[in-house]
């Protein structure tokens, strides 16, 4: 009697610790909170656009990737004055430290649009999905992020290659 009770006990605890696991698996998509997810509007044949949001992960984790289904590549960008000059390039990740907001924004760190397969018209939405990277964990996270009009005033930095 007392065998087939602890054998219980013990399946008992391997299936919470099995849920537990799985809801980690769960959690791993969601443990990045994105704020404030917009994408600039863009003039027709312009082939570049821009998005920018606000990311805070509740562990380290890094952004590998992004896609969207307007575009054909997105790349991760960082700008920076240099010699009074502003800078681009390109960046293969961006790390993020738990709970530390990370500020993608115009002038600062953004993911460019590029090869627009439409213009970017203010009041629609895109399809942004990010890639983190935990440990050895992959997560998706799919955004639907809505079309900004862009500031009239604000020359449009992208218009260059690099």
């Amino acid at each position: 009697m007392h065998h087939s009770y602890s054998l219980i006990n013990l399946l008992r605890s391997m299936l919470v610790l099995s849920l537990l696991s799985f809801n980690h698996l769960l959690n791993a998509a969601e443990a990045v909170n994105i704020d404030n997810a917009w994408v600039r509007s863009t003039l027709p044949g312009q082939e570049v656009g821009a998005a920018y949001m606000t990311l805070t992960s509740k562990q380290d984790t890094v952004l590998v990737r992004a896609e969207s289904d307007v575009t054909k590549s997105v790349e991760i960008h960082s700008m920076h004055m240099q010699d009074g000059v502003m800078k681009m390039r390109m960046l293969d990740a961006i790390k993020l430290s738990a709970n530390k907001p990370y500020k993608l924004a115009p002038g600062g760190f953004h993911l460019m649009l590029f090869d627009l397969k439409k213009p970017l018209v203010a009041g629609q939405y895109v399809n942004i999905e990010l890639t983190f990277k935990t440990g050895t964990t992959e997560s998706k996270q799919k955004l639907k992020v809505l079309v900004k009009a862009s500031d009239s005033d604000e020359s449009h930095h992208h218009n260059h290659h690099h």
